[in-house]
């Protein structure tokens, strides 16, 4: 696959406005696992927190793969949530990466889902998800 077809592969996979984020987050795993074309460093990150973005502070909830090509542009592949910063949240602030030079994948997927910063918003109300891709 090459890095072009990647948001419109995870977007068919997904669907656009999923707010099911166990789902998103399993298609996601299987995802971080697929070979790109071109790619020199395969990178996840797994990151949530409130930020103000918009002018709102809202709880984000992100899981993103970074693409580094030979040439070292950096693009991102995001699949975001929003929820609503409720007091429980709002204490919430993690940022776990994972190179490919790293080892095993499967260890940080498990180890992502053993944070409470991944577990707690599993309970909450999804505002929105979108999944779209940028240049860094």
């Amino acid at each position: 696959m090459k890095f072009e077809e990647a948001e419109s592969y995870l977007k068919n996979k997904i669907g656009e406005s999923s707010t099911d984020i166990v789902q998103v987050w399993e298609e996601f795993k299987a995802f971080g696992k697929e070979e790109i074309d071109e790619e020199d460093e395969a990178a996840l990150l797994f990151q949530c927190g409130v930020h103000n973005f918009t002018g709102e502070k809202l709880f984000y909830y992100d899981f993103v793969r970074q693409f580094t090509n030979e040439e070292g542009e950096v693009k991102h592949l995001h699949c975001e949530f929003v929820l609503e910063p409720t007091k429980e949240l709002k204490k919430l602030k993690a940022e776990e990466w994972y190179f490919d030079s790293e080892g095993d994948v499967e260890d940080f997927y498990k180890k992502v889902e053993n944070l409470k910063e991944f577990k707690i918003p599993l309970t909450h109300k999804v505002l929105r998800f979108e999944l779209y891709q940028e240049a860094i």
